[in-house]
Parts: C-alpha cells; structure tokens; sequence
C-alpha cells in the first residue's frame, strides 16, 4: 500500500471519529477539544504525506508547531466560553 493511500485510510479513519464525536450528543468543551485534536491530527496528515513536507522535516516541524499553536489558541476559547 503507498504512502498516499495510507494516508487516505487514516484521513477517512479520523473523519469517521469526528463524525461519531458530532453524533455523540457531546457539547461545548467535551466536543470541541477531542474534534480539535483530531482536525489537528488530520492537518498534519495532509501536510506530511499530500503535500510531501515528509522529505522536509524542518518545515514539517515548522508547521505543526504553528499547528500545535492555533489548535491551542482555539483550545483555550473553547474553554473560556
């Protein structure tokens, strides 16, 4: 199986997650950080294997720290509200 293709089965895996979490009857904060985590697991996905960064790991880190950052910004209004 391709790096491409995995990469698919585990975008649709992670989807499929956040899906059963929305359907779940959660809300406010118990909602939104695991579909946080997940869409930040998903960006990374999609950064590393589609966009290719795998073969540049400074950018790579570069991004997921940016990543890392936001996904934390809108963990902390999440919480606040």
């Amino acid at each position: 199986m391709s790096r491409v293709t995995k990469a698919w089965a585990w975008l649709i895996a992670l989807s499929a997650a956040s899906t059963a979490f929305a359907a779940s009857g959660l809300g406010g904060a118990a909602l939104v950080l695991p579909v946080l985590l997940l869409a930040g697991l998903k960006a990374h996905v999609i950064l590393r294997d589609y966009l290719g960064l795998a073969v540049a790991p400074g950018w790579l880190r570069g991004f997921d720290l940016g990543l890392a950052l936001l996904m934390l910004t809108f963990a902390v209004l999440a919480l606040a509200a």
